[in-house]
């Protein structure tokens, strides 16, 4: 099994996970988060930054972290090129901040209420 972790941008979240339904994974974990790639923040018209767990004015009128959505998605390994294939074709405008995605292996998953294990847990 994999998890897929991708991080994009908040108004594609609903788009990701139409894509992910019809793929057959309706399951995934999203969790707001702020956070910069290397363009280092935004510039010009938003001046709020991330300052100790709360928004503030950036004196510099840019803001240092950008809210994101970071989607965490487990599936078997066979399935991973399609369902990678899918969250960036759904992502990705050329634009800087289409995100990123990341494979991390997973070595057991345990469907709490059932006992079920492995890839049975993930359906």
């Amino acid at each position: 099994m994999k998890e897929i972790i991708a991080i994009i941008r908040p108004r594609k979240v609903s788009a990701t996970k139409e894509a992910l339904v019809k793929l057959g994974y309706p399951s995934l974990t999203a969790i707001p988060v702020l956070g910069r790639g290397k363009q280092k923040g935004l510039e010009g018209e938003v001046n709020i930054e991330y300052r100790s767990g709360i928004l503030e004015q950036n004196k510099h009128g840019g803001m240092k972290y950008i809210p994101k959505r970071y989607l965490s998605i487990v599936i078997p390994d066979d399935e991973v090129d399609v369902v990678l294939d899918a969250i960036i074709k759904v992502n990705q405008t050329g634009q800087i901040g289409d995100g990123k995605t990341f494979v991390c292996p997973v070595e057991d998953a345990i469907r709490i209420r059932t006992d079920e294990q492995g890839v049975d847990a993930l359906n």
